[in-house]
């Protein structure tokens, strides 16, 4: 049996301009790898419900053709059974399919909160409830992780509106942010452990979450991501 591959020595090794290639994409679904340290590139796929790995042509619509893969409940739809084992059964069977398919990260879940019939994405987020979002949450990545395939909590934070997402402000106050939108990220995190989180692309209070350093060192100082 090989030896496993030592992460933390590859990553002191790589120079800052590796590092960088490492996040950057090369195509629609891979980030790019370290070849001089022989760091494969990083394919990751869509979606929460069920593959959307693109062999040939890719894009970011779901416009070119996608390999066959089983498509599962909506998170919306699985949130109804407030079966937390289910979700984790279906996040096991995701985890194989990625596998097969040679996906290293599924980009789901999502938690964002059910607060407008409008939101587009609403179909992808588990619940009104912030509670019930987040231990559904943990379970799903508990079971795609369980089989070495990771995955990525998003969009955080406070992605409640499709319309205008790459320049809306969420205006948000401390009480609301920490208990309601906050709160199902917070559970998955210190539950599960996802290998990866997702920022939103919009604004939060002002800035954007990809550049809110605040919101980021929520994450890590005190969630332990």
């Amino acid at each position: 049996m090989a030896a496993p591959f030592d992460v933390p020595a590859a990553v002191a090794a790589m120079t800052l301009e590796e590092k960088c290639a490492c996040l950057a994409g090369e195509g629609y679904w891979e980030l790019g790898g370290c070849p001089r340290l022989g760091v494969a590139p990083i394919t990751v796929s869509d979606g929460p419900h069920g593959l959307r790995r693109q062999a040939g042509s890719a894009d970011n619509l779901g416009l070119a053709g996608s390999e066959p893969a089983v498509c599962f409940p909506t998170a919306s739809a699985a949130a109804c059974s407030f079966d937390a084992d289910l979700v984790r059964t279906m996040g096991e069977a995701l985890g194989d399919e990625a596998r097969e398919q040679g996906v290293a990260v599924v980009l789901g879940p999502g938690v964002n909160m059910k607060r407008s019939p409008l939101c587009g994405r609403n179909f992808e987020y588990y619940s009104e409830d912030p509670h019930l979002a987040g231990e559904l949450a943990a379970a799903y990545i508990e079971g795609v992780q369980s089989r070495g395939v990771g995955t990525s909590l998003k969009h955080f934070a406070c992605n409640n509106q499709e319309t205008n997402r790459l320049i809306v402000d969420a205006v948000v106050d401390e009480r609301a942010l920490h208990e309601l939108y906050l709160e199902p990220f917070r559970i998955a995190v210190e539950k599960a452990r996802p290998w990866t989180m997702m920022t939103a692309y919009n604004l939060l209070d002002g800035a954007y979450c990809s550049e809110d350093a605040g919101l980021l060192a929520l994450a890590r100082d005190e969630w332990g991501f």
